[in-house]
């Protein structure tokens, strides 16, 4: 971020300040009102922040408008393209794609830390049966801080290196054993010898009863989702890591706030909305009813997992998508599964529909996560926790970006009251 040659003047009761302007290497041009109040004692009101840059970062970039997904200046679909989920966390870790020896030596450090210290199966056990995964995800990450004392240092560097690959590795084991626990079947340890996407599969559908093997396409198919998901710039999940972190929480417990503010059905619960639409749905002969309340702008009815708030254009993450989609219905077909055949028939009839294409209304990367996650055996219920093992890596780079900045300081929004001004209190015989 450099100081540009432009400047923005604001007047208040007749007495005008000057604001400096920073120019970004993307994106708009940036107002610093850091030192309105001391200046001019007025705050600045923006409700969602939607306005307010809260930091300045090398990490992800978004240009909505464009359909433009960058992290660290590589198209999203270039990366999900190419390259694979851990090879992508690298290169949001470190600021590089890595050399062949440095992914090599990445990767095993990954690898040597998916298993979690055995004292937490324990913990697991405390919930009831019915817990929602996530709820589980949010208790177990926490505690992570009470199991390795030895990464939750902020001060030192290599401590938060240590926790940073900790994470990494450890939220597909977290997940897979909160989704076993709830369907009553015991844990599955990783394996060494699988990839990221493969192990996490493993975990999830491997009983000790039989072999398991991952099917490649599958395998790809979840790696994708991964990629996609890794990072997505300054969200309201990744504020939130970014707000607790500035207090000097440890990074266990910065990440568990993530993936709290991650459950909520506005931000992480987008491809589990969209299959509970197409359940609504029922069957294919149904479609045309929805398509005609879905353009009624007196209805309440919206089709999800179509359209996005941030990409106006289309989605960049829907494209590569899509491919894996097609790829994974083709393999485990859908002739089953009444879900899946009204997404194929809904997909069909928005996209040859002239409303959809005028409003810029195509499937999103939510519309065909949930289709290759119900295609896969997912229930909806783990929808989100996956969503949150992808977005981990995010978080963490976001978190060791922010703990390294010397402007760090703590989150401390204002507010603009309309409360009651000063009174005097009254006995309670007087009330």
């Amino acid at each position: 971020m450099t100081k540009s040659n432009k400047s923005a003047t604001l007047t208040i009761d007749g007495k005008s300040h000057e604001l400096p302007v920073f120019s970004p290497t993307a994106g708009p041009d940036v107002v610093d009102i850091r030192k309105l109040y001391a200046q001019a004692h007025v705050f600045t009101y923006d409700p969602g922040f939607t306005s307010t840059a809260s930091c300045d970062s090398t990490i992800t970039f978004i240009d909505g408008d464009k359909g433009e997904l960058l992290h660290r200046g590589y198209p999203i679909d270039q990366l999900a393209g190419k390259s694979h989920y851990l090879e992508v966390c690298y290169l949001l870790l470190y600021g590089d794609l890595p050399s062949a020896s440095q992914l090599e030596d990445f990767e095993a450090r990954v690898t040597n830390h998916t298993m979690l210290h055995e004292q937490m199966h324990f913990l697991f056990r405390g919930f009831r049966r019915d817990a929602p995964p996530m709820a589980i995800m949010v208790g177990v990450v926490g505690a992570l801080s009470a199991f390795y004392h030895d990464s939750t240092d902020i001060s030192d560097p290599w401590q938060r290196e240590v926790a940073s690959i900790r994470m990494v590795a450890k939220m597909p084991t977290i997940a897979a054993m909160a989704f076993k626990y709830t369907i009553g079947q015991p844990f599955e340890y990783p394996r060494n010898d699988l990839s990221y996407a493969a192990n996490f599969l493993r975990m999830c559908f491997a009983v000790p009863a039989e072999n398991y093997e991952v099917n490649p396409i599958l395998e790809r198919a979840m790696d994708r989702i991964f990629t996609l998901h890794a990072d997505h710039e300054q969200n309201a999940s990744t504020s939130t890591v970014r707000l607790a972190s500035s207090s000097g929480a440890n990074p266990f417990a910065c990440i568990a706030a993530g993936i709290a503010c991650l459950w909520g059905p506005a931000h992480g619960g987008a491809n589990q909305a969209c299959l509970e639409m197409l359940r609504e749905i029922g069957t294919v002969d149904r479609i045309p009813e929805y398509i005609r309340r879905a353009k009624d702008k007196d209805d309440d009815f919206r089709l999800m997992g179509f359209g996005h708030r941030v990409y106006k254009n289309f989605d960049p993450r829907a494209t590569v998508l899509k491919q894996s989609a097609d790829e994974v219905l083709e393999l485990l077909g859908v002739e089953d599964n009444p879900v899946l055949q009204v997404a194929k028939a809904l997909e069909k009839a928005a996209l040859a529909d002239d409303y959809f294409a005028e409003k810029k209304l195509f499937p999103n990367v939510d519309f065909y996560s949930g289709i290759i996650l119900e295609a896969m055996g997912f229930p909806t219920s783990m929808f989100t926790p996956i969503f949150a093992v992808s977005r981990t890596v995010g978080w963490i780079s976001q978190w060791k970006e922010m703990i390294a900045d010397p402007q760090l300081k703590i989150g401390r929004p204002r507010q603009l009251y309309h409360g009651a001004t000063l009174r005097d209190y009254v006995d309670i015989e007087k009330r």
